[in-house]
C-alpha cells in the first residue's frame, strides 16, 4: 500500500479537479439563457456566473453533509480512501464523456453513482443508507425536474397574462434587465448545491482516513471547493450552452427570466433541505416548461428525449464505472 498521506492528497487533488470539471460542465446552467437571448456576451456571463458560484458555495453545508454521510455507512468504509478515489474517477470520466457529446447530464448524480458503485464493491449491499438515498437522492431526481417543468410552465403563463397588453418592445426591454437579476440568482443557487457535493466527498475522505474526528466540513475545504468551481465556471461550457439555449426552443428575454427564476426557487429550496439535486435537471426542465407554455410544438422534443436518456442512465452507468474503477485500483494494490 502507498503512503496514506500521499493517497489522501491525491484524492483531494482529484476531487478539486472534479469540482473544476463540474463548474465547466454546469456553467451553462446559470448562463445559457442569458447568452442565448443576447442579454450578456458569453465572456461577461461566464465572469458573473463564476463570481456568484463562489458566493453561493459559502451559504451552507447541508448538501455536503448528505453527500458525505447520507449515502454510505462511513463506519463500513473506514480506512478505505480508495472508495472515494474510484467514485471521483468514475464521475470525471462521465463528465468528460457527456461534455464531449454536448449532453447536459448531471455531474451530481455522476458523483453519487460512482460513490454507490465503489462502496458496494468494497462493502456489499449493507454499506448504503437506502432510506437517505430514497428520500434525498432518488425522490429529488423525480421531483426536481417535475417541479422545474411545472414551475416554468405556470410562471410563464402568469407572466404572459400579466403583460398581455404590454408592447413587445417595452416588455423585452424590461425583461432584459430582469433576466440579469434572475441569472444572478441562478448562478448563486448553483453554488449552494453543486459546490457542496465536492465538499462532502473530501470530508468523507478526511473522515475515513482518520484526519478529522467527525463528519464536519472544515473551512479550508469550503474555500478550496468554492475556488475550484469558480475557476471551472470561468472556462465555460459552450457546447452545453448551445443545447440549453438554442436547441430546445428559440428564447426571448421573458423566457430566460421565467426559466432562471423558477429554477433558482427549486434549487434554493433543495439546498435548504440538504438535497443534492441536479441543477442540470432542474433548469433543463424549466426550459422545457417555459417552451411548452408557448406551444407544445415550439419545443424540440427530440433534444428533450436525449437529455432524459442521459439523466436516467447517469447513476447506474457511473455506479458500474465506479465499481470497475474500484476493482482496477484493488488489482494494482491501491485497495484492500
Amino acid at each position: 500500500m502507498p503512503d496514506v498521506t500521499l493517497l489522501l492528497i491525491a484524492i483531494i487533488a482529484i476531487a478539486l479537479v472534479f469540482d473544476y470539471t463540474n463548474g465547466a460542465h454546469d456553467a451553462a446552467n446559470a448562463i445559457a439563457t442569458v447568452v442565448s437571448t443576447k442579454v450578456l456576451s458569453p465572456v461577461a456571463a461566464v465572469v458573473m456566473a463564476a463570481v456568484l458560484n463562489l458566493v453561493g458555495a459559502f451559504l451552507g453545508t447541508k448538501v455536503a453533509h448528505t453527500v458525505g454521510a447520507g449515502i454510505v455507512n462511513t463506519e463500513m468504509v473506514m480506512g478505505c480512501q480508495t472508495v472515494v478515489l474510484a467514485a471521483l474517477i468514475a464521475a470525471i470520466l462521465w463528465n468528460v464523456l457527456t461534455w464531449c457529446l454536448g449532453l447536459p447530464s448531471s455531474s451530481s448524480h455522476a458523483l453519487i453513482g460512482g460513490l454507490m458503485g465503489a462502496a458496494l464493491t468494497h462493502g456489499g449491499w449493507r454499506v448504503l443508507h437506502y432510506d437517505s438515498i430514497v428520500l434525498k437522492i432518488l425522490l429529488p431526481i423525480v421531483l426536481s425536474p417535475l417541479a422545474g417543468f411545472v414551475g416554468g410552465y405556470v410562471f410563464m403563463v402568469i407572466l404572459a397574462w400579466i403583460f398581455c397588453k404590454t408592447h413587445p418592445r417595452n416588455a423585452n426591454r424590461a425583461f432584459r434587465r430582469l433576466q440579469l437579476v434572475a441569472s444572478a440568482f441562478m448562478a448563486t443557487s448553483h453554488g449552494t448545491n453543486d459546490a457542496q457535493k465536492t465538499m462532502g466527498i473530501i470530508t468523507l475522505a478526511l473522515f475515513v482516513s482518520h484526519q478529522i474526528p467527525a463528519m464536519h466540513v472544515p473551512f479550508w475545504v469550503v474555500l478550496a471547493c468554492a475556488f475550484a468551481m469558480m475557476l471551472g465556471t470561468a472556462t465555460g461550457g459552450w457546447r452545453i450552452i448551445k443545447t440549453m439555449g438554442h436547441s430546445i426552443f428559440k428564447m426571448e428575454p421573458v423566457h430566460g427570466f421565467a426559466t432562471a427564476t423558477s429554477a433558482s426557487v427549486v434549487i434554493f429550496g433543495a439546498s435548504f433541505l440538504g438535497a443534492p439535486i441536479s441543477t442540470t435537471h432542474t433548469i433543463s426542465s424549466c426550459v422545457l416548461g417555459v417552451g411548452a407554455s408557448k406551444r407544445l410544438s415550439a419545443v424540440r422534443w427530440g433534444i428533450a428525449r436525449s437529455m432524459i436518456v442521459a439523466w436516467v442512465l447517469t447513476i447506474p452507468a457511473t455506479a458500474l464505472v465506479g465499481a470497475l474503477c474500484f476493482c482496477a485500483l484493488r488489482l494494482v494494490g491501491l485497495a484492500t
